[in-house]
C-alpha cells in the first residue's frame, strides 16, 4: 500500500505541481498567495500526495466545506470536497488514485467529486454514485458522491 501525506504549501510543492496535466487556478492563487507572505510548511494543505523516492507522482486536493454551504446531503453537514485526483502517467495502473480516495474517505465524511475525463467507472468502483442533476444545486457539474454509513442525499 502506498503512503498518502499532507502536501506543504511551498515552492518545491508548487514545482512539482507543474509536471501534472491539470495545472491550473488553485496551484496559480497558491503562488500568489506565497509570493506575497511567508507560508511556512506547517500551513494547513488541502493537497495529498504519494511520493516515489523524492517525486511527486500522485497528487489531490481534498476541501472540507462547512455543513451551513452544503446542498447534497441530509442532514446538512460537513463533507469533503475532492478535486484534482491525478496520477503521473507512468504510475497509473498501480492503484494510487484508489489509495489516495481511501484516505479520504478515512476521515469518514461524505465526499463530492465530479467525474472528468470519463472517469466515471474509477468513481462507480470506489464506491461513489452518480447523483442525478439538479439546477438549483448542480452548477454544470458531473457530481458522484461518496456517503458513510447512516447518511443520505437530498432530493
Amino acid at each position: 500500500m502506498y503512503e498518502v501525506k499532507r502536501l506543504s504549501i511551498n515552492y518545491k510543492t508548487l514545482e512539482e505541481f507543474q509536471k501534472f496535466r491539470e495545472f491550473g487556478l488553485e496551484e496559480l492563487s497558491m503562488k500568489e498567495d506565497l509570493e506575497a507572505n511567508i507560508v511556512e510548511n506547517d500551513s494547513d494543505s488541502p493537497f495529498y500526495g504519494i511520493y516515489d523516492q523524492d517525486r511527486l507522482v500522485a497528487r489531490m486536493s481534498l476541501y472540507k466545506i462547512d455543513a451551513k454551504y452544503d446542498r447534497y446531503f441530509e442532514p446538512a453537514q460537513d463533507y469533503y470536497e475532492l478535486w484534482k485526483l491525478e496520477v503521473l502517467p507512468e504510475y497509473r495502473g498501480q492503484d494510487m488514485g484508489t489509495a489516495l480516495v481511501n484516505h479520504a474517505k478515512s476521515f469518514n465524511l461524505p465526499i463530492k467529486t465530479n467525474s472528468r475525463c470519463r472517469a466515471d467507472q474509477f468513481w462507480a468502483k470506489m464506491g461513489f454514485c452518480s447523483v442525478k442533476y439538479n439546477p438549483i444545486r448542480d452548477r454544470g457539474e458531473n457530481p458522484y458522491v461518496w456517503l458513510p454509513e447512516g447518511v443520505q442525499l437530498q432530493d
